[in-house]
């Protein structure tokens, strides 16, 4: 049984409001210790109906949680990624989003996820994560980790030419809008809309797509998780834009960027009769048939 639950959320939407208002309601009733991540000081003032903790650092928790519960959309899963990662307990995510890969528990069945999520009736999928080790330091002020892709596009009209090397050997010159390093939770966001392949979440391999390439041939490819790449950009402009989940930075083309796996997974939670296949039907639509 679950002891004490962590919710992040970013949103002050009624929607999202509403759930975590349940959340505290069902889960203070079941006499789980509950903290609310709170930076302002303003947010536990919209959920009362429980008792709840409010912090603003994960490391200044009391206890360490049993699970963590995000609560918006893929969006908000992700800024959960960078706060609830260190703590290394099971991420769970209840959308109140639109598309949901990541945050996959279904709001109109709340009351049922949380007696699975109570009762501990969930499997723990480790999902792998890319960090950028060059430019050193902080990736925009913030972690430089990600958990969907990091990616490098042009900054202007004009296209970008990147080399790409792993472990020192020459892969490609890409010339095109960019490129993305994506992991296998990432496959379901910007790589797929670039044409890149869908990989399971626990899969460690890292994909490489370019963003509209100048050579047709040029196609997705997927490499170990072993890869250390560099990347080298040049283009006519003074300037490239990198991506590191939804951070943005600027580099001058002088900048090179080294990216890798992360020596770090995430633990996330797929509730037991679901999995990641049958949420690919769900919200693809795979095997619909409009004439039915």
């Amino acid at each position: 049984m679950l002891g004490s639950v962590a919710i992040f959320s970013s949103g002050y939407s009624e929607r999202t409001l509403n759930v975590i208002r349940h959340i505290i309601s069902d889960f203070s009733r079941k006499g789980i210790r509950l903290f609310v991540y709170d930076k302002t000081g303003d947010y536990v003032k919209h959920v009362p109906g429980g008792q709840a903790e409010a912090f603003s650092d994960p490391s200044g928790l009391t206890v360490r949680p049993d699970l963590v519960l995000s609560v918006g959309g893929d969006g908000t899963f992700l800024e959960t990624m960078i706060l609830a990662k260190h703590l290394h307990v099971p991420v769970a995510g209840i959308n109140t989003g639109r598309l949901g890969f990541l945050a996959n528990i279904y709001e109109e069945e709340i009351c049922h996820s949380l007696d699975m999520l109570y009762n501990l009736d969930f499997d723990v999928v480790e999902r792998s994560l890319l960090v950028v080790t060059e430019p050193s330091g902080k990736f925009g002020g913030y972690d430089p980790t990600a958990l969907n892709e990091i990616t490098v596009q042009k900054a202007g009209l004009s296209m970008i030419t990147i080399t790409l090397f792993n472990n020192d050997v020459y892969i490609n010159t890409y010339r095109s809008d960019g490129l993305i390093i994506s992991t296998a939770t990432g496959s379901t966001a910007y790589n797929l809309s670039a044409g890149g392949p869908i990989l399971p979440p626990d899969n460690n391999s890292i994909i490489i797509t370019p963003i509209s390439a100048h050579n047709l041939t040029v196609r997705p490819i997927v490499l170990p998780g072993t890869a250390c790449l560099k990347l080298i950009i040049e283009g006519r402009t003074s300037e490239y834009i990198a991506t590191c989940d939804y951070r943005v930075e600027r580099f001058p083309y002088s900048q090179q960027m080294m990216v890798k796996q992360s020596d770090e997974k995430l633990k996330t939670v797929m509730l037991r009769g679901r999995d990641f296949y049958s949420t690919l039907r769900d919200k693809l639509m795979w095997g619909a048939d409009k004439r039915n």
